[in-house]
């Protein structure tokens, strides 16, 4: 993924507003005609099937999303284009609901359902652009009968687009500078990583503390620091049906690609906040990925209560 030119994932509202009048459409009318465009940000080097995503948020902006594979790697760590395209949404704010989507294809199943994590989905208009008719149609037309939070979760919790604080602090250990880095780092940036090592160990417990984790109750976020010194975090994101979950270093590597960043070689420092001995951790998925990604980077685990 290197020696790509910069990609827009976002698109302003003004801007949006903009491209439609330019092109005599509506908003919900110009999404389809970018679905092409969010195709281009796709990675799918196994299956070869570019997945691309645009919807309309509540505050008006426009978000961008597509697959991503990592050969080597077992399937399930695939970010599925809806799967990418929600945790944009979600990490920049783009307000409470989701307005219209527009999709390359039919969605799989795996992502009908990650979709139902969003409060008022049944009233998302959905447009599948590979088909005959691609005209709207209410969300719940392509997954009838849903199973979903509310069967699990009473109407107050909050969902994904909706603010989490979950009450987290780092363990007492945690806060002694330690010199693991010294011992094991040989990437050549033990400077760089030791100078924003607070930065990174706060943002991966920011992450944390905004999890979407109501089912587990395990919650757990990440952030990783290119070799420039800036940190990427992502958190992590349950699924009523458990599989659609989104890890939370998938979902710091979405945020590292809607920043710019190129080539995950580039990163060179992880930290995953987590809780110790629970149901749901993500160390050892942590540490697959990242070693496969980014071979010389180095993951510290910090635990949280």
């Amino acid at each position: 993924m290197t020696n790509q030119p910069p990609k827009q994932y976002i698109i302003e509202a003004e801007e949006a507003k903009s491209m439609a009048k330019s092109k005599g459409l509506t908003l919900p009318q110009l999404l389809p005609s970018l679905v092409k465009s969010a195709q281009n940000l796709a990675h799918p080097p196994i299956s070869k099937f570019a997945v691309g995503v645009v919807g309309l948020a509540s505050d008006g902006r426009i978000f961008l999303g597509g697959n991503i594979e990592f050969p080597g790697l077992p399937l399930h760590h695939t970010i599925h284009g809806e799967q990418f395209f929600i945790t944009n949404l979600a990490a920049h704010g783009g307000g409470s609901k989701l307005l219209y989507v527009a999709v390359s294809a039919a969605p799989c199943g795996h992502c009908r359902q990650f979709f139902q994590e969003l409060r008022g989905i049944s009233e998302t208009q959905i447009a599948i652009a590979d088909q005959e008719n691609p005209n709207y149609k209410s969300f719940p037309s392509i997954l009838p009968n849903a199973f979903g939070p509310y069967d699990l979760l009473d109407q107050e919790t909050p969902l994904i687009l909706e603010k989490h604080n979950n009450q987290l602090f780092l363990k007492d250990e945690n806060l002694i500078i330690k010199n693991e880095y010294s011992v094991n780092l040989l990437n050549g940036y033990f400077d760089l990583i030791h100078k924003n090592e607070e930065s990174l160990k706060m943002e991966a417990l920011d992450a944390a503390r905004g999890s979407h984790a109501p089912y587990s109750g395990c919650p757990s976020g990440v952030a990783l620091m290119d070799c420039e010194g800036k940190v990427y975090k992502g958190s992590y994101m349950e699924s009523a049906a458990y599989n659609p979950s989104m890890m939370p270093v998938q979902a710091a590597l979405v945020a590292y690609m809607v920043d710019g960043g190129v080539g995950f070689e580039r990163i060179v420092a992880a930290v995953l906040v987590e809780k110790e001995a629970v149901l749901v951790r993500q160390e050892d998925t942590a540490r697959l990925i990242m070693k496969h990604i980014s071979p010389q980077s180095h993951l510290r685990v910090l635990h949280c209560y």
